[in-house]
């Protein structure tokens, strides 16, 4: 074993830090002739920073979900008469008849619309604080909320026997 390197236990000074790891000494100037310093790169798991335009395209996606929670809040209340005009648009017979489920479950989806309205915003929001990318969260929000209210929905039709019976009567020709 070499003198010059430290024993197990004992430190090294930063002198022979810097020299082991082949930069030169504190107290060297930098020559002319040294070339100049790589450009770094950002680590594999580095934040990458919110763009203004990334920060628009959140900001008008949360704007737009907040108009379409406001607008469904009054169609989910109303369910059984949506229902309703639903069967007479797709031209089914029968009426609408589960008034009951309609008025529980309208209630169920208006609180999972908000609830997800509620949590997207606060996640788009928090990352955004963070300055991070966050435009893909009203996205992700979206597709989740709207299908766990499309659960909700589908447990009214179903449950309602015109509804049924309309969907799996082959249509008169």
């Amino acid at each position: 074993m070499s003198a010059d390197r430290p024993q197990y236990g004992e430190y090294a000074s930063p002198e022979e830090q810097r020299a082991r790891a082949g930069l030169p000494p504190l107290n060297a100037e930098p020559t002319a002739s040294a070339p100049p310093a790589a450009p770094t790169t950002p680590a594999p798991g580095a934040v990458t920073p919110a763009r203004p335009v990334g920060r628009l395209v959140t900001f008008v996606l949360l704007g737009f979900g907040l108009v379409n929670v406001l607008s469904s809040i009054p169609q989910f209340v109303n369910m059984a008469s949506t229902l309703t005009e639903s069967m007479e648009m797709l031209g089914l017979d029968g009426e609408f008849t589960n008034f009951a489920a309609a008025r529980t479950w309208g209630i169920v989806a208006v609180v999972v619309l908000l609830a997800g309205y509620a949590a997207t915003a606060w996640l788009s929001l928090r990352q955004l604080k963070r300055n991070r990318a966050a435009w893909w969260i009203p996205l992700v929000g979206f597709v989740v909320t709207m299908s766990l209210v499309s659960a909700c929905i589908s447990v009214v039709m179903f449950s309602d026997p015109a509804f049924t019976a309309g969907l799996l009567t082959p249509p008169a020709r």
